[in-house]
C-alpha cells in the first residue's frame, strides 16, 4: 500500500481480513524451533486454554485471547522465539449431548445407532461444527502458530493420554473401586467434586422421630431429604453432647422399613444444627459415605441411576423420582405421627455444570486417580516459587483445594472420549491394562471386553502444555518450549484444570507446566452484574467486532483489566476507543502530508527545538514504562500509558506545536521536523502494536522509508538514553501549564474561541526567557494576540489569573467578556439546576423509593445528586466572580 492510499477514514472490517490472511499464510507466528533449541533462555511459549469443541466465543474468551496475545506480541518485539500453540477440548459430556439433541430431532437415539456409528457421527459434527471457536478466535487478531493447531482427541494427543493412564495405572496411583460419586441422572454419568455448581436453594428441613428399639422414646434427626432415610444405616450424635451420651450404642427402629440401626458417636456431627441427630446415609451422601467407611456400616443404595428408587426400598415407594418419594414419605410418617415440625431452611443444591440436573450421590464402580502424592508435588510448587499465581491472593485458595482434594473420579459413562485402555478376558477374568490394544490373553482366548466408560474431558486437558508438543515422544518443541512461560486463565477453572496441569506435568515432565499463572478477572456488564443469556446483558464480542473493530474491542479489555479487579464493561466504552482508534489514524493522516520519505535520517540531539525534545524525551519513558507494565502483568497501566501518550501528548500538544516547523520556509527546520515527527510516530506503532495489532500495521505498511516487513516482527524500539531530557519535560510543563491556564479561564469564563486575547506573565530568569521564546507556541495554541512576560508586570484591575509553576498569568477582561449577558446566563443555568437538583433530592428522601428500587438505580440518582451539587457550588462561585468584576469594571 502506498502513501496516497491511506484511506480517509479507517474501516477495520477489510484491513483486519487481509492482515490475518497476511499473517496466517506466511507462517509469521511459527517459530524457528531449530533455533530455539539452542537458546532456551530467549524461549517463551503459551499454551491457549482450549475452549470446547462446542463453544462460541464469548467475552471471557475475548479478554483471555487478547491479554494473551499482547503478551506473546510483545515478547516477539523483545527477541523471543514465541510459541503459542491453539487448539480444542473434546469436551466429552457437552458434544455428546449436543449431538444427542441433534439426532433426537431426527427421531434417533444414540442407543439406535450404537458406539461405532454415533462416535462417527459425532467425528463428523465436528469436522463441520467444530471449527468455529477457531475462526472466531482468529477475528481477535490471536498471533497463534496456526500450523501447531491441537484437538485433544487428535492421533497423538490421544497417544499421550493412553500412556498417562497406563503408567499411573503401573504405579498404583490409577485405580477401580466402589466408591460414592456425584452422579448426574439427565448426563447419566459420573461427575468429579468440582464438575459439580450449588444453587441456591428454599427447601423445607423436617424434624423425623425415630422409634428407640428398646422401651419408649425418640430421637429426632432433621433432614431436607426423607426419601434417602430409606436408605439409613446409623444415627450419629457428637460423643460430648450431653443430651445423648446415654443412647450411645443403642439402636432405633428405622420407620417405614422396620430396621434396626445403631446409634454412634463422632465428633463431626454439629450439636447446634437441627436436633443434633444426624442420619447417617452412607450410598447417598458424601460426609455419611465417610462416616460410613470410619465406623464399618453398611452401605443401602435406595435411588438408581435414573433418580429414581429401585428396588431396595418398600414397594410402595419404587419406581417414584425422588422429589415424588419425598412428598410420600412426609405423608406417611405423618400419619405415623413421627414428624416432630418442618420449617423453611434456605440451603444449596448441587447441581451437574452442564445441564443443571440435581446430583444424586450414587455408588457405582468407577476408575480413580489417587491425587494426594501428585498435590503435595503441586502446592510445594507454588510454595518455592516455582510457578507464581498472579495475583497472588489465588494462592489461598489454590492451597486449601489441593489440601482437601479427594481422590479424581476419571470415568465417565459415555460414548464420546478416550475410552478407558482396560479390557478383561472373558474366559479367566483377567484385567489388561494396555498402550496397545490386546488381541489375545495369556490364557490364550481373545474373547476380550473392553470397558465402556471414557475419561474424564479434564484428564486430557491436564496433558496439555505436554501433550501438544508431542509428549512421550522427546521431541525439539518439548526440549525448546517446555515449560510453558505463563498460562493466562479465568479463575473458575483454577481446580478444573491449572491444579491438574500442574500435577500431571510436574510428575510426568519432572517440571511445572509453566512458570506464571495469571488469573484474569470477570468481565460484567456496566452495573456489574454477570453477563447471561436469560438476564439479557451479554455483549457479543464478534458484534462489538463488526460495528467498532477488533483493535477498539482489545483496548477496551486491556484498559480495563486491573490485576484481580472485575471489569464493568459497556457498549459506550467500546465505542468510545474506537474514538482513539480513529485518532491514531487520523494523526497518521496527518503525518503522511509532510513525509515522503525524503527526510534527512533522523538524528536526535540537543539542537533540536523544546517540542522535539520533549517528545522524545516522552516516547523513552513510554518505551520503558510500557515494558515494566507488561512485566507486571500491568496490562491496564500499558494501555493508559499508550492512551496518555498518543492522544494527550502526541496528538493534543506534539502535533500542533510543530505545525510551524513543518511549514517553516527554512528547508533544514522543515526537514529536521518531518524527520522526527516520522521517527515518533514508527515508534509509537511499534510500541502500540501488541494492544492494537491492525491499525498499527496498515499504518505502519504505508509509511515511507520503512520498508514493508511485518510489523509484528519488527523489534522493540532500541532504548535512546541520550534522548531522556529532563529539562525539556521541566520546560514543557512550564509552556503547557501557560496554554492550559489561558484556556481554562476561557472555558470558565464563556469566552467566545475566536477571541483574542492578550496575556500578561509576571515571571524572570530563565523562565521568562522560556515562555518568550515560546511565544508563537502559546499565542497558536491559546490564540493569544499577544505575550507580555516581565518580573514586575502589572495587571489591569479587571482580569483574570492563575499561577503556573510559581509564574502568575493575567489575562484582561475588559471589552473581552460580556458579564452582565454571562451572569445572566449562569443565573438561568442556576435555576434549571436548583429545579433539578430539589427533584433528585426528593426522590432520595423517599424511604419506599430506597426501599424498592435496584440498587444500581439508587446510587444512579446518588451520583447525580452529588454531580449536581458540586456543579451548582461551582456555577456560584463563577457568578461572585462575575458579578465582582462587573463592580470593578464599573
Amino acid at each position: 500500500m502506498s502513501t496516497t492510499e491511506l484511506a480517509k477514514g479507517y474501516e477495520p472490517a477489510g484491513v483486519e481480513a487481509r492482515w490475518r490472511a497476511f499473517w496466517e499464510e506466511s507462517r509469521a507466528f511459527t517459530p524457528d524451533v531449530e533455533r530455539a533449541c539452542s537458546a532456551k533462555a530467549s524461549n517463551y511459549s503459551i499454551v491457549i486454554p482450549p475452549p470446547n469443541v462446542t463453544g462460541a466465543l464469548h467475552m471471557g474468551h475475548a479478554l483471555n485471547i487478547t491479554l494473551q496475545d499482547i503478551l506473546c506480541r510483545h515478547m516477539r518485539q523483545r527477541g523471543k522465539n514465541v510459541l503459542w500453540i491453539p487448539g480444542t477440548d473434546h469436551a466429552g459430556i457437552a458434544t455428546q449431548n449436543v449431538v444427542e439433541r441433534r439426532l433426537l430431532a431426527e427421531g434417533v437415539r444414540r442407543e439406535d445407532l450404537g458406539r461405532e456409528e454415533f462416535v462417527r457421527r459425532v467425528w463428523q459434527w465436528k469436522e463441520e461444527y467444530g471449527g468455529r471457536i477457531l475462526n472466531q478466535i482468529r477475528r481477535l487478531g490471536a498471533s497463534v502458530d496456526w500450523t501447531r493447531e491441537r484437538f485433544t482427541m487428535d492421533e497423538g494427543l490421544s497417544q499421550a493420554v493412553r500412556e498417562v493412564f497406563v503408567r499411573l495405572y503401573e504405579e498404583g496411583l490409577v485405580y477401580r473401586g466402589k466408591y460414592l460419586v456425584n452422579w448426574c441422572p439427565r448426563c447419566h454419568t459420573a461427575l468429579a467434586d468440582d464438575e459439580v455448581e450449588y444453587a441456591p436453594a428454599r427447601s423445607t428441613l423436617y424434624h423425623l422421630r425415630y422409634p428407640l428399639a428398646e422401651g419408649d422414646g425418640f430421637v429426632t434427626i432433621a433432614t431436607v431429604r426423607p426419601e434417602t432415610m430409606l436408605g439409613d444405616t446409623a444415627v450419629a450424635v457428637h460423643p460430648e453432647d450431653e443430651r445423648y451420651q446415654h443412647l450411645i450404642g443403642k439402636k432405633v427402629r428405622l420407620p417405614l422399613v422396620d430396621r434396626l440401626i445403631p446409634i454412634i458417636a463422632d465428633a463431626y456431627v454439629d450439636p447446634e444444627f437441627g436436633t443434633g441427630c444426624l442420619k447417617v446415609t452412607p450410598g447417598h451422601d458424601m460426609n455419611d459415605w465417610e462416616l460410613g467407611r470410619k465406623h464399618g456400616l453398611e452401605i443401602v443404595s435406595v435411588i438408581d441411576d435414573h433418580g429414581r428408587m429401585n428396588a431396595s426400598v418398600p414397594e410402595a415407594y419404587q419406581g417414584l423420582s425422588a422429589q415424588e418419594c419425598r412428598a410420600r414419605v412426609v405423608e406417611d410418617l405423618r400419619a405415623m405421627g413421627l414428624v416432630a415440625a418442618q420449617e423453611p431452611y434456605e440451603n444449596k443444591v448441587s447441581q451437574c455444570y452442564r445441564c443443571k440436573t440435581v446430583i444424586e450421590p450414587y455408588v457405582s464402580e468407577q476408575w480413580f486417580v489417587a491425587v494426594k502424592p501428585l498435590a503435595a508435588k503441586a502446592r510445594a510448587a507454588v510454595e518455592d516459587g516455582r510457578t507464581q499465581i498472579f495475583p497472588e491472593s489465588w494462592t489461598k485458595t489454590y492451597f486449601h483445594w489441593l489440601d482437601n482434594i479427594r481422590d479424581w473420579c476419571i470415568s465417565r459413562q459415555l460414548w464420546w472420549g478416550h475410552r478407558i485402555p482396560v479390557w478383561t478376558c472373558a474366559a479367566c477374568g483377567e484385567v489388561i491394562v494396555s498402550r496397545e490394544d490386546p488381541t489375545a490373553c495369556r490364557c490364550g482366548s481373545t474373547d476380550l471386553q473392553q470397558d465402556e466408560d471414557v475419561l474424564d474431558t479434564w484428564f486430557s486437558s491436564a496433558l496439555w502444555p505436554f501433550s501438544t508438543m508431542g509428549w512421550p515422544e522427546k521431541t525439539p518443541e518439548l526440549t525448546a518450549f517446555y515449560p510453558t512461560s505463563i498460562l493466562v486463565t479465568g479463575f473458575d477453572i483454577l481446580f478444573f484444570w491449572v491444579a491438574r496441569m500442574m500435577m500431571m506435568g510436574l510428575h510426568f515432565m519432572n517440571e511445572v507446566p509453566f512458570h506464571d499463572v495469571y488469573i484474569h478477572a470477570l468481565v460484567r456488564d456496566e452495573h456489574g452484574k454477570k453477563m447471561s443469556k436469560s438476564t439479557g446483558n451479554v455483549i457479543d464480542p464478534l458484534e462489538m467486532i463488526d460495528k467498532y473493530g477488533c483493535d477498539a474491542l482489545r483496548f477496551t479489555l486491556a484498559s480495563f483489566a486491573a490485576m484481580g479487579r472485575d471489569i464493568k464493561l459497556s457498549e459506550a466504552r467500546i465505542e468510545g476507543y474506537r474514538h482513539f482508534i480513529n485518532k491514531i489514524w487520523n494523526a497518521a493522516r496527518f503525518t503522511l502530508m509532510h513525509v515522503d520519505g525524503t527526510e534527512p535520517e533522523f538524528a536526535p540531539d540537543k539542537s533540536l527545538s523544546l517540542p522535539h525534545r520533549w517528545i522524545l524525551h516522552r516516547l523513552e519513558i513510554l518505551k520503558k514504562e510500557f515494558c515494566e507494565h507488561i512485566d507486571a502483568y500491568r496490562f491496564n497501566d500499558a494501555a493508559q500509558s499508550i492512551y496518555t501518550f498518543i492522544w494527550h501528548e502526541f496528538c493534543d500538544w506534539y502535533l500542533e506545536l510543530i505545525k510551524p516547523e513543518l511549514q517553516s520556509d527554512d528547508a533544514q527546520v522543515r526537514g529536521m521536523a518531518r524527520s522526527c515527527l516520522r521517527q515518533v510516530l514508527a515508534e509509537t506503532l511499534m510500541v502500540a502494536h501488541p494492544l492494537i495489532p491492525f491499525v498499527t500495521q496498515e499504518i505502519w505498511s504505508a509509511l515511507p522509508v520503512f520498508d514493508m516487513e511485518d510489523l509484528a516482527l519488527r523489534p522493540y524500539p532500541e532504548a535512546r538514553p541520550q534522548c531522556l531530557d529532563s529539562e525539556a519535560q521541566a520546560q514543557m510543563t512550564l509552556v503547557q501549564g501557560v496554554i492550559t491556564a489561558v484556556r481554562t479561564i476561557r472555558a470558565e469564563l464563556g469566552i467566545a474561541p475566536a477571541a483574542w486575547l492578550s496575556v500578561l506573565v509576571r515571571a524572570e530568569g530563565a523562565d521568562a526567557a522560556l515562555i518568550e521564546a515560546q511565544e508563537r507556541a502559546i499565542q497558536t495554541l491559546a490564540r493569544v494576540r499577544d505575550v507580555t512576560v516581565d518580573a514586575a508586570v502589572v495587571p489591569p484591575k479587571v482580569c483574570a489569573s492563575a499561577v503556573v509553576a510559581g509564574c502568575e498569568v493575567f489575562v484582561p477582561l475588559s471589552g473581552v467578556v460580556d458579564f452582565a449577558a454571562e451572569i445572566a446566563r449562569l443565573t438561568k443555568e442556576l435555576a434549571k439546576l436548583e429545579k433539578e437538583l430539589a427533584a433528585v433530592t426528593k426522590k432520595l428522601a423517599n424511604a419506599a423509593f430506597r426501599a424498592n428500587a435496584p440498587a444500581e438505580v439508587v446510587a444512579k440518582e446518588e451520583a447525580k445528586a452529588a454531580e449536581w451539587s458540586a456543579k451548582q457550588e461551582a456555577l456560584l462561585a463563577m457568578r461572585q466572580r462575575l458579578e465582582t468584576f462587573a463592580q470593578e469594571e464599573g
